[in-house]
């Protein structure tokens, strides 16, 4: 055997040698200890930050050879950013496809009833996996971003759980929760009862959010909205302790008093008739419908009866009785 084809055979021998390793390398699971694992890929990741990031989360035992094999087979430039879960055993090439396809695990945020938008904007920069684009905007700038005609941003997102993938922007949560409150909203307002005296269905969403807001039990809900409706037709003034502490801002201690209900904001339902100017807080899609289908009474009054209910009353002196009997 001459000395070039010894040279050749060896060469072959090596290279079905490294393919063999590299085939082993890549098709063997990983040894993890327990199953599910998480890791995250920062947004901006080169391909050797990403192996590092997994290496350092004890996904892999080095960063090397996941880089060949990604360079190998043209995905050095596919890795994708995000929270990631390993449900079950996984080889390199496994993993390779998962964060280069960006199979990334969902996050979730909830939105909830009665919260105000300061609530909400303070639960968004506490969550760690969103991009928070919106730390330096003001509330129209950011209903600017969402493309939403309103300046104001109180009330205009929908109460519901969200799914999104780590790194997204707090911007696309807004949207898209600014988007489903549209659609409930126009849709209910579509089949309202008849004769309400609401104009709009903005004017639908401030009442929605006092009814949510005033609502205690669940049962109650149609009432209290109907109470607020009856009140709006005779050209009763609401007097609704919640708006008259939303009015008062940072100045709310946690109790009302007398001289507050006798200070004048545009929110004091107290001293100010209709509708306060914009929504209070997030009304759901029941306090919703429960605006756009009160219950059929003449009740104009209610009070608390400190289990989470309430007492109506269609009269004054019915009312009186009743807050002597519940409250004092």
């Amino acid at each position: 055997m001459t000395p070039i084809k010894e040279f050749l055979l060896w060469m072959v021998f090596i290279i079905l040698l490294l393919a063999g390793l590299a085939t082993f390398y890549a098709v063997r699971p990983l040894p993890f200890s327990k199953l599910p694992y998480e890791f995250s890929l920062k947004q901006g990741s080169s391909l050797k930050s990403a192996a590092r990031q997994m290496t350092q989360a004890g996904v892999l035992s080095g960063e090397w050879l996941f880089v060949l094999l990604a360079r190998g087979l043209g995905k050095a430039a596919q890795i994708k950013p995000g929270n990631y879960q390993i449900e079950t055993a996984v080889s390199p090439l496994q993993l390779l496809e998962m964060v280069s396809k960006g199979q990334v695990s969902q996050s979730q945020i909830s939105i909830i009833e009665g919260h105000s938008f300061k609530q909400l904007r303070a639960a968004l920069n506490a969550e760690p996996t969103l991009r928070h684009d919106t730390l330096s905007l003001s509330e129209a700038e950011i209903m600017q971003r969402i493309g939403a005609p309103e300046g104001r941003a109180e009330g205009m997102f929908f109460p519901d759980t969200y799914n999104f993938s780590s790194g997204n922007s707090d911007l696309t949560v807004l949207k898209r929760a600014y988007q489903l409150m549209q659609r409930n909203l126009q849709e209910s307002w579509k089949n309202r009862a008849a004769s309400l005296p609401l104009d709009t269905p903005y004017q639908a969403l401030i009442l929605a959010s006092i009814v949510e807001k005033e609502t205690g039990k669940a049962s109650d809900r149609n009432m209290i909205a109907a109470v607020f409706i009856n009140r709006l037709r005779k050209g009763m003034l609401l007097q609704t302790d919640p708006t008259v502490i939303y009015g008062m801002g940072d100045r709310f201690d946690g109790n009302l008093r007398k001289n507050d209900l006798l200070t004048d904001t545009p929110y004091n339902t107290y001293t100010r008739g209709g509708l306060p100017p914009t929504p209070i807080a997030l009304p759901g899609l029941a306090a919703i419908q429960a605006t756009l289908h009160p219950a059929q009474t003449s009740a104009l009054y209610f009070v608390a009866k400190g289990d989470g209910s309430s007492y109506f009353s269609s009269s004054l002196t019915e009312h009186i009785n009743a807050v002597n009997r519940y409250q004092k």
